[in-house]
Order: structure tokens, then C-alpha cells, then sequence
């Protein structure tokens, strides 16, 4: 199981499988860093990630444009050919946990720094003590 902390690219998405199961459909954008071999300055780098999560559909409310969150679960390498021929690659995710870090864009600071937990169970931690 992989763990990663991004950003929601756009708002989340409900959808319904052939076989009539829901999931919700979103996209991550992960920040990175590397230093080349021979290079004094630290490269920046963006990673996309198509996540798919299949335990509790309430849970795309909360996943707006901007929203910091944690994902564990599985990451794939997804490949095929275009039209042209060319072989494209994209990375999935297939999210088994979900925790929510900050408010999307436009939310005021204090909101930003509340957390929630979504559980495998879907469930929400705003019944917890602390």
C-alpha cells in the first residue's frame, strides 16, 4: 500500500459502472523535487495521479478543487495506444483511505487547517474527542 499527499486538480466526480456500482472519480496533483547528478539547483516536478475510490460515494463533496489530501492504497500504471499508434501512459491510484488536510481555494485560513478523516468505512472524524 502507497501513500500520497496532493491536491485535487478538479471538483470529484460520481460515477456509474456498467455493472451499476458507484465510484468517485477524481485527479491529484503531487509536488516533487530531485537534484540531478551533475546539477546544483533542485528540479520541480508535478505528478498527476487518476484516483478512483469505491467505498463511500458521500465522500465527493468533499473533494474540491484545491483540497490537500492524504491517500493510501494502489498505484497503477495505466498504458494504451492512441490513434495514432503512440503508446500513452497515465498513473492511477485506487484509493482505500482517505484523509482530507485543508479546505479547497477560496476557504479562509482557519478552515485550511482543520483535518477530517474519511475511514475506510467512510466515515467522517467530526465525532472524535480531540
Amino acid at each position: 500500500m502507497e501513500t500520497l499527499v496532493g491536491r485535487v486538480v478538479k471538483n470529484a466526480e460520481v460515477r456509474i459502472t456498467k455493472n451499476d456500482k458507484q465510484v468517485v472519480n477524481f485527479s491529484i496533483a503531487v509536488n516533487d523535487s530531485y537534484k540531478a547528478k551533475n546539477d546544483s539547483e533542485a528540479k520541480k516536478v508535478v505528478r498527476y495521479f487518476n484516483c478512483a475510490y469505491w467505498i463511500n460515494t458521500t465522500i465527493a463533496e468533499h473533494l474540491t478543487k484545491g483540497t490537500l489530501v492524504e491517500l493510501s492504497g494502489r498505484i497503477n500504471l495505466d498504458t494504451w495506444e492512441n490513434m495514432k499508434g503512440k503508446t500513452m501512459a497515465s498513473l492511477s491510484m485506487y484509493v482505500n483511505n482517505i484523509k482530507l488536510h485543508g479546505k479547497g481555494a477560496g476557504k479562509k485560513q482557519a478552515d485550511a487547517n482543520e483535518s477530517n478523516t474519511a475511514t475506510a468505512a467512510g466515515e467522517t472524524g467530526d465525532d472524535l474527542p480531540f
